[in-house]
């Protein structure tokens, strides 16, 4: 299967409405730096939670540096979402010098 990929260049900026940004990193990633808005589903936890995710027009699918989240696209596009997975990942995304949020009283990082 072809999944549709993103750079971090073609993503707009800030996001549009209609985007719906899914973070599939484990719990402490997720802690540690996320794209502000995004929503959080573990990979593994994809399968038995997709049914949660908000209606969106398109889900930019997001992890650290673009392999768990090519699967997650491919899996959401077999569920007829139209995913698209964003290439490098959350590392790239940090390089670009575009934002993300930690919880806590930390600076946001990519784990």
């Amino acid at each position: 299967m072809d999944i549709p990929t993103a750079s971090v260049s073609g993503v707009p900026d800030p996001l549009p409405d209609g985007l719906l940004v899914l973070d599939v990193r484990e719990d402490d990633e997720w802690r540690a730096g996320h794209v502000e808005g995004s929503v959080h589903v573990p990979l593994m936890q994809l399968g038995a939670r997709y049914a949660e995710l908000p209606d969106a027009e398109q889900t930019l699918v997001v992890c650290r540096v673009g392999n768990r989240s090519a699967y997650a696209a491919a899996f959401l596009i077999q569920q007829g979402v139209e995913a698209v997975n964003l290439d490098g990942g959350l590392v790239a995304w940090e390089s670009a010098g575009r934002p993300l949020v930690a919880d806590g009283d930390h600076p946001p990082m990519v784990l």
